[in-house]
């Protein structure tokens, strides 16, 4: 029982760290210190895409199913088990990646011109 309530957290927390590679340019729009851990996890992320190089998130809940007696997860990872073929069909992926990609870098942007934006209200308001 405990094997498979980390299981669960596991999987919940990967489903958020892969929401937050794509969506964290817009979580920083607001909290604009969090730019450099969104800038990590998207390094992270688009690398053991790039490279393949192992997830501790994967391990960890491929462990914990070992422990609940339960299979792993297929050799090609958490993306493909949960989220590819299961929100999009796998057919279109590298244009979903595309498409990801397009995300963060647009919300990157967003957070450049609103720094930009931010800068010149607090130039203006101490010229006043």
């Amino acid at each position: 029982m405990v094997y498979r309530l980390i299981e669960v957290v596991t999987v919940f927390v990967h489903f958020a760290f892969v929401l937050y590679v794509v969506l964290g340019g817009f979580v920083a729009w607001k909290w604009r210190r969090t730019i450099g851990f969104h800038l990590l996890a998207v390094v992270w992320g688009a690398g053991s895409i790039a490279v393949g190089y192992d997830c501790p998130l994967t391990n960890l809940e491929n462990w914990a199913r070992r422990m609940a007696g339960i299979a792993e997860l297929p050799s090609t990872g958490f993306i493909s088990h949960y989220i590819t073929g299961v929100f999009y069909p796998a057919s279109i992926e590298g244009l979903v990646q595309a498409l990801a990609a397009t995300v963060v870098v647009g919300s990157w942007v967003g957070y450049v011109l609103l720094g930009r934006h931010s800068k010149a209200e607090v130039k203006a308001s101490s010229v006043s």
